[in-house]
Formats: structure tokens, C-alpha cells, sequence
């Protein structure tokens, strides 16, 4: 691989100099520019790898320069330095399109970490890999990945937005897979599922003594992360105590474990998720409007299963062919003309994750060669296109209405069955006599 080239504008001498030297003992051979136009002719001139703009210049400011290059000269990934302490300054550049920041007076060993994860975009395909666990081919799924790739070059924090089971968290996990953190660790957390006395250790660790019950240090979430991605689902579930710290470790890029006198800096990237509408929570006070600016620097949404019936076909094939492997079968069942009609016509509240139930069930009701639609047994909802006649029996109607509700508050708990009847409030018998009831699977 040839050296790598570093663009570097400011104008101020001093720092140029610095960040010259810092990149030059990586290895790097660097330009330097004093404005705006300097670094345009610099850039029409030769071609970089990386570049480096303060955010004030004498001519124009940082974000001027990310989106100059994002539309000409897309490849190259920028990072903007910023003043101390200018969190929306540092959010304006990410939501240009910059690569990542630094926040002034700049710490050297923040700056040689992001210089190498900026690199390692060098080492990627031009071109995206197939990747098996997004094979449908409807428009809305190939925008999807279209913008998991162009967020995947960026450090900017991301927030995922679709309906449980829509895969949110796979979603979250190939934009970490095609960025430079793919050698770092991935770590997922559902944030409704850590009781709120618990959730600062979790997230932040702890120091031996610092409570009754710690006997010793013990490394939060975030420092389990490092130099990855934390993916924070069902982040609307935080109680507002916990958002206050979480902005704050956000903002400062390092958090203090409990009983910890120093903080502990961070280098990981954000990906947050949830089934609800943040910004009407935010309307309603039960979310911290700064967060979710934080958070939502970059928004995707994985749209429901009923948005692209089209993909239905292809997707059961590949569950099926997973579902003979696990269970060893020489080959995958095959769905008949009217099963694969039935599949296609159903609604899917529970989305691709339901699709998946559904099939699996099918299997093994099946005779282990043909499904057909009775092995399915689907049952309630089709699309609104095709929804129930008008004057549907009344009780079959408030069935449909408890099985979804049932459903929802499952997923919601991951299929605590216990939490879920928390959130129902019934008793765990009550909800167990209702599952089966409603031959919920």
C-alpha cells in the first residue's frame, strides 16, 4: 500500500506544525493550507487520504470544507477540530458529513486513534460486499443499504428507527461490520432490560468498596466497547437520570465509574435504537431534548416486513435454509403456491423476527419436505389492503386486539414472560393461560 497522504488545514502556524509532526511520525506525508481556497486548490491538485480542518478559517468555516469534499471528493474522510466544550459546533460537522472531531487544545493520542481508523477506510472494497444478511432487493431495502454504507465511513452516532423485529440491531451491527471499528468489539445492551439501581455500574463499571456488594473493579459497558461500538437499544427506555449521565460521557467522551475519583476516556462509537417516536417523547418531556440531538446526528430507519411484501419469498428461503442446518435436515422444506400466497398476504406485527417464529413453526409442523398453508397457522391480521371484512364477530376482534398487545409487550421484554406481564399488568398466570389461549408462539 502506497504512503498515506493528510491535508491539513488551519491558520493558525502552531497547530498546523503540530499536527503536521503527529502525522508525519505515523508515517504520513502531509499539505498544509491556511484557508479555504488554499485547501480547495490543494485538494483539485493531488489526491488524500485523510484531512483535518479547524472549524474557523478566514474564509469560510470546517463545515464549508466537509461538504465541499463530501460532494466532490467523497472518498476522503475529514475531521473537524473544534473549540472545547462546542458540542453543537461538533454535531453541525458530523451532520455535514465529517468523519469524526477533536475538540481543542488537541490531545495527541485522541488524534493518532483517529487518524488510523480514518486510514483503515483505505483497506475497504470500493465496492459493497454482498452480504447475505440483507438479501432482499426491494427499493426500500436497497436504499437501506445504501445508507448503511455511507454511514459506516463516518464516527458520527447513529440512531436506528423501525418497529420491533424489523432488525434494528442487524441494521446496527453491519454499519459497525463495513466501518473501521470492524476489528473492535460490538456490544449490544437493551437499556429496558437493567434495573435502574444497577444501570450506572453497568454502563459505567465500578470501583471495589464503592458500595455494598462491590468486591471489585468491574469495567462498565462503555469500556467494553472500546475502540468499537456500543449499540444502545430500546434507548427510549432510560429513566432521565441515566440520560443526563449518558449525554454527559457523550459530550466529554469519557465517564467515571462509580466511586471512581478520575474519568476514564472513551474512544467508541454510538449506535442507539428503539421502536418508539423520540422526538414525541422529547415533545412530552420523557426525553432529554439534548440527548436526542446527540443521539440523532444520523437517523436510519429499517422500514416494517409490510412496507416490501416483495422481499417475503426470498427472505423465507434463506430462514429456511438456516432452519435445515440447525436441524440438520438434508434440505430446506419447500413452501407450496399457497403457503408462499399466505406469507405474503399477512400482516407481520412482529416484522422479519415474526416472519422468522412463523416459519420455524412451520418446519416443525410440516413433514420435513412441503409446507403447506395450514402448517403456517397464521392467524388475525393481513395487510390493510386486504383487512378483515366489516362485521368480523366482535369477540374474534378483541382477540386479534389482545394478541397484539400480548405480542408488542413480549418483544418489548424480549420474551420475559414475567416482565412482560409487568408491563400488562397481570400476574405471570394470567399471561401464561393467555399465550396459550391465543396460540401465541
Amino acid at each position: 500500500m502506497t504512503k498515506a497522504s493528510a491535508l491539513i488545514v488551519d491558520d493558525e502556524a502552531d497547530i498546523r506544525e503540530l499536527v503536521e509532526i503527529t502525522l508525519a511520525r505515523m508515517g504520513l506525508s502531509t499539505h498544509a493550507a491556511a484557508n479555504l481556497a488554499e485547501a480547495r486548490a490543494l485538494l483539485a491538485e493531488r489526491r488524500f487520504d485523510f484531512c483535518i480542518t479547524d472549524m474557523r478559517l478566514p474564509d469560510g468555516n470546517g463545515v464549508a470544507l466537509v461538504q465541499y469534499i463530501q460532494a466532490e471528493h467523497s472518498q476522503v474522510p475529514v475531521a473537524v477540530i473544534t473549540a472545547y466544550g462546542s458540542a453543537q459546533a461538533a454535531v453541525e460537522s458530523l451532520k455535514a458529513g465529517a468523519f469524526d472531531f477533536v475538540s481543542k487544545p488537541i490531545d495527541l493520542h485522541v488524534l493518532r486513534k483517529l487518524v488510523d481508523q480514518a486510514l483503515k477506510l483505505r483497506a475497504r472494497p470500493a465496492k459493497p460486499a454482498v452480504d447475505d444478511t440483507l438479501l432482499d432487493d426491494s427499493p426500500a431495502m436497497l436504499r437501506l443499504r445504501e445508507m448503511i454504507e455511507r454511514v459506516a465511513r463516518s464516527q458520527a452516532p447513529v440512531h436506528i428507527a423501525g418497529e420491533s423485529g424489523s432488525g434494528k440491531e442487524r441494521v446496527a451491527r453491519l454499519i459497525h461490520a463495513r466501518g473501521p471499528r470492524a476489528g473492535g468489539p460490538f456490544v449490544p445492551v437493551n437499556c429496558g432490560a437493567i434495573p435502574n439501581e444497577l444501570m450506572e455500574s453497568e454502563f459505567f463499571g465500578h470501583v471495589k468498596g464503592s458500595f455494598t456488594g462491590a468486591t471489585r473493579d468491574k469495567a462498565g459497558l462503555f469500556q467494553a466497547a472500546e475502540g468499537g461500538t456500543l449499540f444502545l437499544d430500546e434507548v427510549a427506555e432510560l429513566p432521565l437520570h441515566m440520560q443526563v449521565k449518558l449525554l454527559r460521557a457523550l459530550q466529554e467522551r469519557a465517564v467515571r465509574p462509580v466511586g471512581a475519583e478520575k474519568e476514564v476516556p472513551l474512544n467508541v462509537r454510538i449506535i442507539s435504537a428503539t421502536h418508539k417516536d423520540l422526538a414525541a417523547l422529547v415533545a412530552a418531556g420523557a426525553f432529554r431534548q439534548d440527548l436526542y440531538y446527540r443521539l440523532n446526528v444520523i437517523e436510519v430507519r429499517t422500514p416494517a416486513l409490510r412496507e416490501h411484501p416483495e422481499d417475503i419469498p426470498l427472505l423465507a428461503e434463506a430462514i429456511l435454509a438456516r432452519l435445515a442446518r440447525e436441524s440438520g435436515l438434508a434440505a430446506p422444506p419447500q413452501l407450496d403456491k399457497a403457503a408462499l400466497a399466505r406469507l405474503r398476504e399477512f400482516d407481520y406485527p412482529g416484522n422479519v423476527r415474526e416472519l422468522e417464529n412463523v416459519l420455524e413453526r412451520a418446519v416443525a409442523m410440516s413433514d420435513g419436505s412441503r409446507i403447506g398453508a395450514d402448517d403456517l397457522r397464521l392467524r388475525g391480521a393481513t395487510r390493510p389492503d386486504e383487512a378483515r371484512p366489516a362485521g368480523a364477530p366482535l369477540p374474534r376482534q378483541l382477540e386479534d386486539v389482545e394478541r397484539q398487545a400480548i405480542r408488542e409487550a413480549l418483544e418489548k421484554a424480549r420474551w420475559n414472560k414475567t416482565r412482560a406481564a409487568d408491563l400488562l399488568g397481570m400476574t405471570f398466570r394470567q399471561l401464561r393461560y393467555k399465550i396459550k389461549k391465543l396460540n401465541i408462539q
